[in-house]
């Protein structure tokens, strides 16, 4: 794979540091770029920092506070970055959490459907113009298959009517595509584009709130049958430098490849009402909305 741009800025939206985020971020410092590792967990992002400077020789790299699970931490961060930055090439979305209990954050969003769709859906909004001025750019979203099998009811996006851990991490990685697939329509003629994607079955920390016993199967199974950090990152390297997707967008791809997403997730109408609900329920303030 080769680089399109002269200069790869990389915002490695990264939640869990010890998986694909960190082996993408690795990726991407080793071919030059300048990479930012948006983190939760501080101390895990400068291990991470000290790991990837030391293997790849790379020292234009930072790491900033970020907690999706916070709508005013995504806003802070957001903030800092426009204000700081003067570009911005490519923006990889890879928050996530599955197998969670029904538990609702400060901004009264459940957890699950926040880190994984909210948080990263405004922190978006809020770099938008960022991403246009430095176009042509890239948006990724790192979804899942499991969004084949999502019981999907806009009505019941922040679990108003019933609730599925199950379900909350498939609607979720459902919501991922179709923000994909959206962003690509409204930032048509911009020059930036945006694109999902499945990273194959890896073995990572994000299934950690299982339980003892079904921690341990889950965990033996991948072991022996999915790929590790590495070759589940691909994906989204491909996406974020290689010269056969640029001007590609509103795409989903599987390992490298383009692929049909469910049908479901090609639906515009839904799209768009998933957009205009998760406008409302992130809050975001009309002189934002800037598409």
């Amino acid at each position: 794979m080769s680089c399109c741009f002269a200069n790869i800025y990389l915002w490695a939206f990264i939640f869990l540091l010890l998986g694909i985020g960190k082996e993408t971020a690795r990726d991407l410092a080793r071919r030059g770029a300048r990479v930012i590792l948006a983190c939760r967990d501080m101390k895990k992002a400068e291990e991470a920092l000290k790991d990837i400077v030391a293997s790849t020789g790379n020292s234009n790299l930072e790491a900033q506070h970020l907690d999706v699970s916070s709508l005013a931490s995504v806003r802070k961060f957001a903030d800092h970055i426009n204000k700081t930055e003067n570009r911005l090439d490519v923006l990889v979305n890879n928050a996530g959490v599955a197998a969670i209990n029904y538990k609702l954050t400060s901004d009264n969003l459940l957890i699950g459907m926040q880190v994984n769709h909210f948080g990263p859906f405004l922190l978006t909004c809020l770099l938008i113009e960022l991403l246009k001025r430095s176009a042509p750019s890239r948006i990724i979203m790192v979804s899942s298959v499991l969004h084949a099998y999502a019981k999907f009811d806009i009505d019941n996006l922040n679990s108003e009517k019933w609730f599925s851990s199950t379900q909350v991490y498939n609607c979720s990685k459902l919501a991922n595509i179709m923000v994909a697939n959206e962003l690509a329509r409204r930032l048509k003629g911009t020059g930036v584009t945006a694109n999902s994607l499945h990273p194959g079955a890896v073995l990572t920390d994000v299934w950690r709130h299982l339980s003892g016993v079904t921690k341990a199967i889950v965990t033996s199974v991948l072991k022996v049958f999915c790929k590790d950090a590495v070759e589940g990152a691909q994906t989204t390297i491909y996406l974020a430098v290689s010269e056969e997707v640029e001007g590609v967008t509103g795409k989903y791809f599987v390992d490298c490849k383009e692929k049909q997403p469910r049908r479901l997730a090609l639906n515009e109408g839904i799209a768009k009402k998933l957009w205009e609900k998760s406008e409302i329920l992130v809050g975001l303030k009309p002189e934002e909305n800037l598409f």
